[in-house]
Order: C-alpha cells, then sequence, then structure tokens
C-alpha cells in the first residue's frame, strides 16, 4: 500500500504564500493522481511540524539551516511558489518518491 505523504507549505506567517502555494500544489498533485495530506504552516513552526515534505520559498533556505527539524524531512525550495511547472518540475518527484515508498 502506498504511502500518504505529508507535505508543509512555509512561510513567513503561514498565512498567504503558504497558502498559495499549497493550492497550486493540490492541484498539481490531484491531475497526477498522488493523495496527499497537505497544510501549510509559518516558519517558526516548522521545527514543530511532522512532515514528509517541507516546500518553501527559496529565500527561506537559509533560515531552514538553522533549525532543528528531523533529518527524513525532505526540503523543496522554489523560485515562484505559485509556478504550477515549478511546483511539478520539483515537487512532484520528491512526493512521488515518498508515496511510492
Amino acid at each position: 500500500m502506498a504511502k500518504v505523504p505529508t507535505v508543509f507549505f512555509i512561510c513567513g506567517n503561514g498565512l498567504g504564500s503558504s497558502l498559495a502555494c499549497q493550492m497550486e500544489a493540490d492541484d498539481v498533485f490531484s491531475e497526477a493522481g498522488i493523495e496527499v495530506n497537505s497544510d501549510h504552516d509559518s516558519i517558526s513552526d516548522a521545527p514543530s511540524l511532522n512532515a514528509d515534505v517541507i516546500v518553501s520559498a527559496s529565500n527561506f533556505e537559509s533560515q531552514f539551516a538553522n533549525m532543528q527539524i528531523d533529518p527524513k524531512t525532505k526540503f523543496v525550495y522554489l523560485d515562484n511558489i505559485v509556478d504550477k511547472d515549478e511546483i511539478k518540475a520539483k515537487v512532484l518527484p520528491v512526493v512521488k518518491q515518498i508515496a511510492d515508498s
């Protein structure tokens, strides 16, 4: 049985851009026929999340480097968080790999 990956979309406050990214990614997952548990949150809550994948804007990468986050968590950084093509290219393969494990 395939695993249902948990994917968190993270931004500064966990309200605007993370939700927009989650909505675009949910469309991508649906089109690909992959079931995903997705949610959005703020970067300050990231260390306490139980996530298989964390997706965020590239400008947050240095902040994540200083956090204590489960080493099994995969990170995907996007240059344009609402670009479905970038989500398909960067996020979808990571999620598929986890779903197939």
